[in-house]
Parts: structure tokens; sequence; C-alpha cells
């Protein structure tokens, strides 16, 4: 006979939610579950597996080797089962159910807002969980586990990802309120210039020093700020000048801020990744609707040649 196998859904999501949670109890309480139901469930998956998935601490518990090797599968498992069981409810001509997304904070403005709007308002009973990736290598790890299902990034390939193009982002140089400044501005320029941008590594500031070093110059940062959000801020406020996305240099424009096209023009394809296989009916229709939309990717432009 057989022994019967405990990893189920549920017991995977219990084994998940305390890997996510830190403890059996935090673990409950983020599923309305005692603490004893939370430890009998991993001490079952523990049985079936014939080994320990986490080290029991005194303030918590740490996810062993064997806890570790389980957990993107585990991930996946419950994503494949969330496919079929939202295929059958399609079927059944079922609304509801919940898309995962992962973005890069500067995309969040623009595409991603316009695109979660109309998304929302075409299928209003399907939620939205908007993960925060720190860089593009933190959210190719989102969608490879499985807790983003897709991620609006810049234009990448990597393995066992599906890379869907969508539309080019253009940057333009953003100087703060009262400046002036010739129009177009030559891209050289902005190494005379003070700077506020975002630390090495990030997607942006890659951007700014690549194209400053095609044109044979190296930025003068004198405000580095990990907190993307708050590049548009200090511009306005009068800390340096930066090189924006075109839906952050909207903005800026009507604050007040001076906004030019660089020359050479500077910009970065814009793409959704998913994992290869099967989507959710909501991740497909989502997919759909931003390539639909690629003609538009978020509204009118910002202005491409402003003097202050």
């Amino acid at each position: 006979m057989h022994k019967q196998s405990h990893m189920d859904d549920r017991r995977l999501g219990i084994f998940l939610a305390v890997v996510d949670e830190g403890s059996f109890t935090a673990a409950g309480d983020a599923l309305a579950m005692s603490q004893p139901a939370i430890s009998q469930a991993i001490r079952e998956l523990e049985e079936d597996l014939g080994t320990a998935l986490f080290h029991r601490l005194g303030t918590g518990v740490r996810v062993t080797a064997a806890g570790e090797a389980l957990v993107s599968p585990a991930r996946q498992a419950r994503r494949d089962l969330q496919i079929g069981r939202l295929a059958v409810e399609e079927v059944a001509g079922l609304e509801g159910g919940r898309l995962d997304l992962a973005c890069l904070p500067t995309l969040a403005v623009a595409p991603l807002a316009p695109l979660v709007g109309a998304f929302r308002a075409g299928y209003p009973r399907v939620s939205i969980r908007l993960s925060d990736p720190q860089d593009t290598a933190d959210l190719v790890h989102l969608v490879r586990s499985g807790e983003s299902e897709v991620g609006l990034t810049e234009h990448l390939v990597a393995d066992g990802l599906t890379t869907v193009e969508l539309w080019s982002q253009e940057f333009l140089v953003v100087l703060p309120p009262g400046s002036t400044a010739p129009s177009p501005f030559a891209l050289r320029g902005l190494a005379s210039l003070p700077l506020v941008a975002t630390p090495p590594g990030s997607s942006t500031r890659g951007l700014l020093d690549d194209a400053l070093k095609k044109a044979a110059a190296t930025a003068t940062v004198v405000v580095e700020v990990a907190q993307r959000e708050a590049l548009l801020p200090l511009i306005v406020a009068g800390a340096g000048a930066g090189l924006l996305p075109s839906p952050l240099a909207k903005i800026a424009h009507t604050l007040g801020c001076t906004v030019i096209e660089p020359r050479p023009r500077v910009s970065r394809s814009v793409a959704l990744i998913h994992r290869n296989g099967p989507l959710t009916p909501a991740a497909r229709s989502f997919i759909e609707l931003a390539v639909d939309r690629r003609g538009d990717p978020g509204g009118p432009s910002p202005p491409q040649s402003v003097d202050g």
C-alpha cells in the first residue's frame, strides 16, 4: 500500500506562508489559522519528504537547505493549480481571481498606471497585487520564483522567461525651475551639470552612465538617491538636474521645470516578461491589453523641447 502524500495545495500554501512570514505564529496570523494547525501541516510535509524544512529557533524559524529547494517548485505548483482552476472558471463564465505583477519603479507612472486602470475597467472583479522590486535582477527573481506572474521591465532576454516587446520609452533632460539651456540639448552637456540620480546598478543610472559614456563624458552626481520617487521632488527643489522618463518629465514640466530633448536621443525598450508555459486568464488578458495599446503606452507625450 502506498503511503498517502501530504504535499497538497493547502500544505504548500502553509509552507510558503511560513517562509514569507518567518514564523509559525506569523503565518497563522496571515492565514487566519492557529499556530498548532500550522505546525501540524509542516510536520506532515516533513514526514512526507523525510527531512526537516525549517530550523526551529527561539524567535522564529529558518529555512533549511531542503526547504530552500522546495520554495520555487512549491510556488510554481500552486501557480499551476491556480491556472487550472481559473481556466475552468473562465470556461464556466465565472469572474474573479488575482493578477500578481512586478514593475520597475520608473515604469510605475507610465506605462503601468494606465495599463492597470484599463485592465481594472475591463475586469473589475480581478484584484491586482503589485510587487516593488529593487532592480531588474530582483524583478526577474520575482517572476522566476512564481511570486509574480508578469513583470514590466526594460527589454531583456533571460533563460526560462518569455519577453513580450511593447514600446520604446524616451528619456528627457529635466532642469530645476528657472533654468535656461539650449534646445535641443547636447547630451554631453549633462556632464557639466550637477545631477540627481539613482545609485550605480539601478536601471536608470545604467542608462545615464551608458549614454554619457557614448558621448565620451562622465556624470557628476551630487545627490544619489535610492528612493526613485524622490528624483522629481529633488529636481523641482533645485538640488540638481536629471535624466527622467518622459512620463515623469511631463509632470516635471507642469511643476515649472525646464524639459529638453537631448541629442542624441536617449530611450529604452519596455517589455513584459513571464515564465515559459501557460498563464492564468488574468495574466493572458493583461498581456493582450498591453500589446493592443502599443501605440499609446501612457497617454500624450510631454513637450519635447521646452526652454525655461
